[in-house]
């Protein structure tokens, strides 16, 4: 029984980014696609290849967890030149932005 509580709660805690990546309407992705190349952007260069701040390509973000980078965009990095979005986006739209990055179909 224990085994097919936890089976039951990973499928439902891994479903949920799906389900939240669905919520994001079109439009609002392509508002998203422009906050990354222009704010984004101007910092992390205007491909993603890293300037003020680190590179935001696959290669470079291959192995960070999908959670830390969600919390990065929504709360900023303290100390850093890195604000926090959480004004400007919600969770989903964080989640969304975070796998289009990991994809590498960010721009």
């Amino acid at each position: 029984m224990q085994n097919r509580f936890g089976l039951f709660v990973w499928l439902i805690v891994g479903l949920f980014p799906i389900v939240t990546l669905a919520d994001v309407p079109v439009a609002r992705q392509q508002a998203l696609r422009y906050l990354l190349a222009q704010d984004c952007g101007s910092c992390h260069g205007l491909t993603l290849q890293g300037g003020l701040g680190p590179a935001l390509t696959r290669d470079a973000l291959a192995g960070k967890s999908p959670e830390l980078l969600r919390a990065v965009i929504l709360h900023g990095r303290p100390g850093t030149p890195m604000p926090p979005w959480q004004p400007f986006m919600s969770e989903a739209e964080a989640t969304w932005l975070v796998q289009q990055l990991l994809e590498g179909r960010a721009l």
